[in-house]
């Protein structure tokens, strides 16, 4: 059996693309290569995401689009990202007003009731390198299009203008008084007007990448051989020591081997609070140093860094097609060949009703240039990049546009509780010694769980040394599985564990039961210690209890949800009396506690089976499963990294109030979706008939050509001021 080859997925910068159909005559070409198994083309990013088995897929490409006449190099991923660059082709605009305002001031001067017209020979003089120098660019764009047996935007202008321009060279050689080179220069500076605001209106989309790409720093100051030295980024190795001083940016992934210091995550993560770092911690690139000197030790570079992660995931879900794109693509596909026959019915119309062919051309030209795909091209990806920018720029990071698109449709939510709306680090709450020592109880459990990770243990240790009190080193260790574990301290007999393990050393508990319920009661988990006596008999010495507290803004998130006709409920592994303590604070909808991993997955699929669209907000390995059983998954940044891989969107913050944020940001992101194509749509539905019963003036029609590409744009880049309604809580 012969071995597959690999899947291939490839990146290319396009150049040359005008508009949507241009677009889309390079994704259709790309789709039919062999082996291709997807290929999607994004005209605000002028790229290219291909994904294909084989080998020799670069040159496949390359030629394919060549073929079409446009450009496509191939984008390296250890390569900075490649962004449009900042419109170029203001002067030309400039020269085309200059040239143009003579011919259309005539026009202007009649509202006045001046009649002036400059003579034939100079409007030709004027007009002529506004046609075929400044709008050179329309006729190569049209004439690749035409040559392709397909059609855009630069093939309508270029139609368009050209038979303006040459009905009034026909008039000029008859001496006609009427002429019409201010209708061929005007639409053209005003198309040229319009791409130019086009152009820098969708380099505003890219602000978000371009904001994370600037957190890199150009240089490190590694530390070799006790000296330091400042170092261009990309000479710094895994393993490397590299010194952070106050005010600089970090410029790697790492773990902190000396030093203490606050940093500034913002930009990474959303969150305004500086975090505290010490000893042993880990710092990402990007992150700014405010106050101490850090030594750190270099675990990942280049594109294995998480701000590179984090820049991939962004443009990955930008350049990504919603199901919503996909149905504009055909649209825009046979949109240009409907408008070059609706012309010549309008040209044919007019010549057949009054025999003016004057007019006729005139109204057919006004068709052309009313007819722009390119709104409809801009529509849905100008949205998405400002959407996913805006996420991105508090904390949420959307892996492709359809979890985007879906996001806005969510009924439901599915929180995991430990880590997810807790804060996962339980901590111990109750103390009850039997005896009246809390001291020795402590100090006892602390020698005891000294050597273990357990999470419990950890709370134990943790709260001991913050009393100060001092505890032997315990010795014969055992582990009493399922039940606790025992050891020797001080050459006395110790055991620390539930009420089984009591029991099995003989010991009754009646005397702390009530108490101890209650704190189960509560949620809590109970530990139980017993020592041996002066007699070397097992002797009760009390019960303490652990909690885990809720993150700040749990019951933010909760709220919120609501607000937004959302349920919420809690899908945990922990007790009942746990979860209905944790449903209680938070007012939940539904409780399913004592949850295994695969019946959390079919809880989720229950609840879609009965129509729900649901989401499930994990960080644990355990809450795969659930996640991929969900409409869409949402993992803490905090998590394993097989919940964060099976997601679709992971928050750069532990706090749950980030889900309801990113539900809101979908909402508004499809909302600013259907409102441009609705005026994508309403420009040429209403233009196009308007221009075919010749009520449209080509002038007025270019500049509603120019205007509906514009407006579509600066209408997506609204999002970018969306805050959350309610300031997030650290």
């Amino acid at each position: 059996m012969l071995k597959q080859a690999p899947l291939e997925k490839l990146d290319f910068a396009i150049t040359g693309m005008t508009c949507a159909s241009c677009a889309g005559r390079i994704e259709k070409s790309l789709n039919k290569l062999s082996g291709v198994q997807l290929a999607n083309v994004n005209l605000v990013t002028e790229k290219a995401h291909v994904e294909a088995y084989g080998t020799g897929l670069e040159q496949q490409v390359v030629q394919a689009v060549a073929k079409l006449g446009y450009q496509a190099s191939l984008i390296r991923p250890d390569a900075p990202s490649r962004l449009a660059e900042p419109a170029q082709d203001g002067w030309k605009v400039v020269v085309a007003a200059l040239l143009t305002l003579p011919l259309v001031l005539p026009m202007a001067s009649m509202l006045f009731g001046q009649h002036w017209m400059l003579p034939g020979w100079l409007q030709w003089l004027l007009a002529t390198p506004v046609q075929f120098w400044l709008g050179a660019r329309f006729y190569r764009a049209g004439w690749k299009a035409a040559v392709n047996l397909s059609g855009n935007m630069d093939l309508l202008v270029a139609i368009g203008t050209s038979a303006a321009y040459g009905l009034s060279i026909y008039l000029l050689w008859q001496q006609s008084p009427h002429l019409y080179f201010e209708a061929s220069s005007a639409v053209i500076t005003l198309v040229l007007l319009g791409k130019w605001l086009e152009s820098r209106a969708k380099r505003q989309t890219t602000e978000a990448i371009r904001a994370l790409q600037a957190l890199r720093p150009d240089t490190a100051r590694i530390r070799r051989d006790g000296k330091e030295q400042d170092v261009p980024l990309e000479s710094v190795i895994v393993g490397d020591q590299v010194v952070i001083r106050p005010g600089e940016r970090v410029p790697v992934d790492g773990l902190i081997r000396e030093g203490s210091s606050h940093l500034d995550e913002a930009m990474l993560t959303g969150e305004s609070v500086p975090v505290k770092k010490a000893s042993d911690d880990k710092v990402t690139g990007g992150a700014v140093n405010l106050d101490g000197v850090l030594l750190v030790e270099t675990t990942a570079i280049g594109a294995e860094t998480t701000l590179s992660h984090i820049i991939r995931m962004v443009e990955d879900a930008q350049a990504a097609k919603p199901g919503i794109q996909r149905l504009v693509d055909k649209v825009s596909a046979v949109f240009v060949p409907v408008v070059l026959v609706i012309a010549a019915l309008t040209f044919a119309g007019w010549v057949w009703h009054d025999g003016n062919w004057e007019k006729a051309v005139l109204n057919a030209v006004a068709v052309l240039v009313i007819a722009c795909p390119c709104a409809l091209g801009l529509a849905t990806p100008t949205a998405i990049m400002a959407g996913t920018g805006v996420a991105a720029r508090h904390g949420i990071l959307i892996k492709d546009a359809d979890a985007l698109e879906l996001a806005h449709r969510i009924t439901m939510v599915a929180f995991d509780k430990t880590g997810t709306l807790t804060v996962g680090k339980p901590r111990l709450i109750n103390v009850l010694a039997t005896l009246g020592n809390e001291d020795r109880l402590l100090g006892l459990a602390a020698a005891l769980e000294s050597g273990s990770h357990h999470p419990l243990a950890t709370a134990v240790l943790d709260y001991v040394q913050s009393r100060g009190i001092a505890f032997s080193v315990a010795t014969e260790a055992m582990v009493l599985p399922g039940r606790g574990l025992t050891a020797k301290v001080d050459g006395c007999r110790v055991w620390l564990g539930n009420q089984r393990a009591m029991q099995d050393v003989g010991l009754l508990v009646e005397g702390l039961q009530g108490d101890a319920e209650a704190m189960l009661n509560n949620g809590h988990t109970v530990s139980w210690l017993a020592a041996e006596d002066a007699d070397g008999r097992p002797e009760l010495l009390g019960v303490m209890s652990f909690g885990d507290e809720l993150k700040p803004d749990a019951r933010q998130a909760v709220q919120k949800l609501h607000a937004l006709d959302i349920k919420v409920l809690l899908l945990t592994g922990d007790t009942l009396a746990s979860a209905q303590r944790i449903g209680q604070q938070l007012g939940l909808d539904e409780l399913h506690a004592g949850q295994l991993p695969e019946t959390k997955a079919q809880v989720i699929a229950g609840l879609r089976e009965q129509g729900r669209v649901v989401a499930m907000i994990g960080d644990g390995i355990n809450d795969a499963p659930a996640l991929a059983a969900a409409d869409i998954g949402f993992a803490m940044s905090s998590g394993t990294d097989v919940a964060m891989h099976t997601s679709a969107v992971t928050l750069m913050r532990s706090g749950p109030v980030l889900v309801a944020d990113t539900i809101e940001i979908s909402r508004r992101t499809y909302s600013k979706i259907r409102q441009n194509l609705f005026w994508a749509f309403i420009y040429n539905l209403v233009g196009i008939p308007l221009a075919a019963l010749g009520l449209l003036n080509p002038v007025v029609a270019g500049a509603a050509m120019a205007l509906s590409s514009v407006s579509v744009v600066t209408n997506a880049l609204t999002l970018r001021r969306w805050q959350p309604a309610v300031k997030d809580q650290a």
